[in-house]
């Protein structure tokens, strides 16, 4: 009777483990997330390292208008990853998030989404009406930031509607008055002649209007000796506006100093100076066929260059654009551009910049004043006719087109409107300049070109407008006197004020009385004693550039060590936190700057609802789940602009894939491995398992460096290489035979196992500041050590090195194996794919050498488990040569039938005549 066969599958060693293969992490994370919540990880964190070194990053707070997006996404996970880091460094790592809450965009969304009519519903009404829509977006955001597993102090953030942050603010701003940085001055904002009153962009909407454009030519009245050479002819700069009634506002012409300009002879008529670019278009459009170029000169030669103002007895002085004022282009015009520092703002900027005249010579009703000379009285669209045929007459005209252009009109009475200088608060940045510049020195800039461009930002500064005619912000708390209007600002009155604000909120300015304002008895230096109040509220940007005051200093966390935002914020955040800093206190609020890239699309387009290419983090982790969303902020190099796109987040997903397959496989073969016990120490181990722990280290130090200099592409790239080659491609496939086919308790298996255990944990540790959820899961499933903090990877310490681990001979010794390796594995895709062999362990290797015999001698009892293969054969090449030849034939003997290698000794053993001499001792 023919003997029953026996199913040596079972007494196969196999990976065991109720770690998922499929993540499915769209409906696992929210789960992991409750855990992470119930069991309070942030505060547990904050805990274990209380006492420690501080790490405080400063969130820099989105504005609370809207869903969050994938900037916001890519912003707080580069935050989350480094709070992570330094948590597990033990550093005590305070994260507060906070939201920005005032001014236009709330404004803006309130009266759209809610159709709220700030007129008739009064001042304070209106104010809840926004307080309400931006608390609403503030507990959906945070929720949407819980969802991408940011570790903060979520119950307690900073939000800038708060009365104590309000308080704050006002105290500050007291600061800088009594140093006396705080003036009143002139600033152009949308006014609407027909309402008398000055708009928010809120309130204007755009309509296509047909206008006339015009060329003005401008005589050079002082040339610098510039154009010594031609200055036998009158010489004019040629401009070109669509607003022919500011011209009475002219006081200068921007040039783009990297612009080449054409001097154009035309003849009787002189020379004029036009962008060599535009050149023929001009001389189109004013019909002169017969022209001369003499000359080309570039912009910046032209600065400071003195013209005559075609019809009012003014000088009109030549200065230079810059991305900061007026960018001259050349798509239309001259490329050289009529400045009116009165009526715009890039104008008014460039005024500030270069010391031109700020005259405004529009009244409210839209009249002309004294100030545009013969003009004066006209209303501002009939001056357009006048000047247009004055400018004729007195031949400064060279040329007219009518053109349709995008013209701004009041949402109201729906008329157009104008651009129009009014009063306005500033903080004037001369007072404390060289001092910010000095503490720019002393704050590390990553990347490092961030130092040149702040501090080019700020040399270049004058002032910053700091008041705006809205009602959705921070009142600025100054009143008048009402004989004098002279301003009243004393400690006195910025403490009751901030008191008051403390415990009402900010509505107290327009529901209180004056005189409950003010401190008791106040009079004015003119004896009176009756005052009114400052209308306008203080700019966004002066609330979020205070909150290094309300969140840090008040919590004893100042300075920051870390500001991180996106790279738009050297002209915003970075630098109203910096400049209201140094103002007080004489010193930076942060010590280092990140910044990152803006988001564009697969192909490096710009992300717009226009063309479609936006992918929402919504989006993103309905489908993949928000690991595979941190993976790419990981994997990106986010100084530079950042793609993002369906088949990167396709490619992430595979990446990720193959990591968690790399844990899974790990926590199987662990699965009858108690750490406590089973452990094999170091000198024991076999000496692939010494590579194995020299790789771990390599990653250990390159990780430690990467995220110690926020480099997190560098660790993914590294992590990857790891788990696919270092572990996946060589040592789990190497060792596999050994886990499988050895008695549980062999040395060699445990051996083996330590090894996987030390790296798995090491790498879950790695991950855990990337993939937030994943790292959980995985520690959950890890047999740990006792006396080690199961909670959470987040309790344990980062990984260091081990200096045991680095054996510079096993090293050097493994890489010449594996370049040997490498060198079969070809060889025996080539006899695959001849039909020779299937498997690789149906094949026979036979190795031929001369100057490598000896050494391969001394490793041959390991290749067959190295190449994977049932047999290696050596033989001594005559031939004198570094050269290694490789034979791949049939492996003689018969397949085992359970570790399905090929062995002469299979069929030898009476009892297991299936098995070969190895897996036979191996059941027994």
């Amino acid at each position: 009777m023919e003997e029953e066969k026996k199913d040596y599958g079972k007494t196969l060693n196999l990976p065991k483990t109720d770690f998922e293969m499929r993540a499915n992490l769209p409906e696992n994370e929210p789960k992991m997330l409750a855990k992470m919540q119930d069991k309070k990880l942030y505060q547990l964190c904050l805990k274990k390292n209380e006492g420690n070194k501080k790490y405080v990053l400063h969130d820099g707070p989105p504005y609370a208008n809207g869903n969050i997006h994938t900037g916001h996404a890519l912003n707080k996970t580069l935050k989350d990853i480094i709070v992570r880091y330094n948590i597990m460094k033990g550093n005590y790592t305070p994260y507060i998030p906070g939201w920005d809450t005032h001014g236009l965009p709330i404004e803006k969304q309130a009266i759209k989404i809610l159709g709220v009519n700030k007129d008739e519903i009064g001042i304070s009404k209106f104010r809840d009406t926004c307080k309400e829509f931006a608390l609403k977006y503030v507990d959906i955001q945070r929720e949407q930031f819980k969802r991408l597993g940011i570790m903060a102090d979520w119950d307690d953030p900073y939000i800038t509607l708060k009365p104590e942050f309000e308080a704050k603010q006002v105290e500050v701003f007291g600061d800088m008055f009594k140093q006396g940085y705080i003036y009143k001055g002139l600033k152009p904002v949308y006014w609407c002649t027909d309402c008398e009153t000055a708009l928010a962009e809120a309130e204007i909407e755009y309509q296509d209007d047909k206008t006339t454009s015009i060329y003005v030519k401008f005589k050079v009245k002082d040339d610098k000796k510039v154009f010594e050479k031609y200055n036998s002819k009158d010489i004019y700069f040629v401009i070109w506006t669509t607003t022919t009634w500011t011209l009475p506002g002219n006081t200068g012409i921007v040039a783009g100093p990297e612009i080449e300009y054409s001097l154009v002879d035309v003849g009787t008529k002189g020379i004029y100076v036009i962008a060599k670019e535009l050149l023929e278009k001009v001389m189109s459009v004013a019909k002169i066929t017969e022209y001369k170029v003499l000359d080309t000169i570039e912009g910046s030669k032209l600065d400071g260059i003195i013209c005559k103002h075609p019809f009012l007895e003014r000088d009109s002085r030549v200065v230079m654009g810059s991305d900061d004022t007026v960018k001259v282009d050349l798509e239309t015009g001259t490329g050289l551009v009529h400045c009116a520092p009165g009526h715009g703002m890039e104008d008014y900027l460039n005024g500030l910049k270069n010391g031109l005249d700020i005259i405004v010579p529009v009244d409210g009703k839209g009249h002309m004043t004294e100030e545009a000379g013969m003009f004066s009285g006209l209303y501002y669209q009939k001056a357009n006719n006048e000047i247009l045929a004055h400018l004729e007459k007195i031949d400064a005209l060279l040329a007219s087109e009518v053109i349709e252009h995008s013209y701004p009109h009041c949402w109201r009475c729906k008329e157009p409107i104008i651009l129009r200088a009014t009063s306005q608060w500033f903080a004037s940045i001369k007072g404390f300049r060289d001092a910010t510049l000095e503490a720019i020195k002393d704050i590390k800039w990553i990347p490092g070109w961030g130092e040149e461009r702040i501090n080019n930002m700020i040399k270049e500064r004058n002032d910053w407008c700091i008041s705006r005619q809205r009602v959705w912000g921070v009142p600025i708390p100054i009143f008048f006197c009402e004989e004098c209007q002279k301003e009243y600002v004393t400690d006195e009155s910025i403490k009751k004020v901030a008191k008051i604000f403390r415990e009402k909120g900010s509505n107290a300015w327009y529901d209180m009385d004056v005189k409950d304002l003010m401190p008791e008895n106040a009079k004015c230096t003119c004896g009176c004693s009756k005052f009114t109040q400052e209308s306008d509220i203080m700019d966004v940007w002066f609330d979020s550039g205070t909150t290094h005051f309300s969140v840090l200093k008040e919590k004893g966390l100042w300075p920051a060590d870390l500001y991180l935002e996106g790279n738009d914020q050297y002209r915003g955040w970075f630098q109203s936190s910096l400049l209201t800093s140094i103002a007080v206190t004489g010193k930076a609020p942060y010590k280092s700057v990140l910044t990152h890239g803006w988001l564009v699309d697969g192909e490096g387009k710009k992300m717009s609802k226009s063309l479609g290419n936006g992918i929402e983090p919504e989006e993103i982790i309905k489908q993949y789940g928000a690991d595979i969303l941190r993976l790419w902020v990981s994997s990106t190099d986010y100084t530079n602009d950042i793609r993002i796109s369906k088949d990167i987040l396709k490619q992430l997903a595979e990446v990720y894939r193959k990591v968690r397959n790399t844990a899974r496989y790990m926590l199987g073969n662990l699965s009858d491995f108690d750490i406590n016990k089973d452990a094999v120490e170091y000198e024991k181990l076999e000496e692939l398992d010494k590579w194995a722990l020299i790789k771990l280290n390599d990653l250990v130090k390159t990780s430690n460096k990467a995220f110690e200099e926020f480099d997190f592409h560098i660790a993914y790239q590294n992590v990857n290489k790891f788990c696919v080659i270092d572990m996946s491609n060589i040592y789990l496939d190497i060792i596999k035979d050994r886990l499988y086919t050895l008695k549980v308790n062999d040395p060699k298996r445990r051996a083996a196992q330590t090894v996987m255990y030390e790296i798995l944990v090491t790498l879950t540790k790695l991950l855990t500041p990337i993939l937030a959820f994943t790292a959980e899961e995985i520690w959950e499933n890890i047999s740990h050590k006792v006396g080690v903090d199961t909670e959470s990877p987040l309790l344990s310490d980062w990984p260091l090195p081990k200096t045991q681990y680095d054996n510079k001979a096993i090293e050097e010794k493994w890489d010449e194996i594996l370049s040997i390796k490498e060198l079969v594995a070809k060889e025996l895709e080539v006899a695959r794919a001849s039909k020779i062999i299937g498997h690789s362990l149906n094949a026979k290797v036979i190795l031929s050498a001369s100057k490598k015999y000896e050494f391969l001698n001394s490793i041959l009892p390991i290749l067959k488990d190295v190449f994977i293969v049932s047999q290696v054969e050596l033989e001594k090449d005559i031939i004198e040569t570094n050269e290694i030849k490789v034979k791949i034939s049939q492996a003689d003997g018969e397949k085992c039938e359970r570790c399905w290698g090929y062995s002469t000794t299979v069929g030898k053993n009476e009892k297991y005549p299936t098995l070969c001499d190895k897996c036979a001792k191996n059941i027994e």
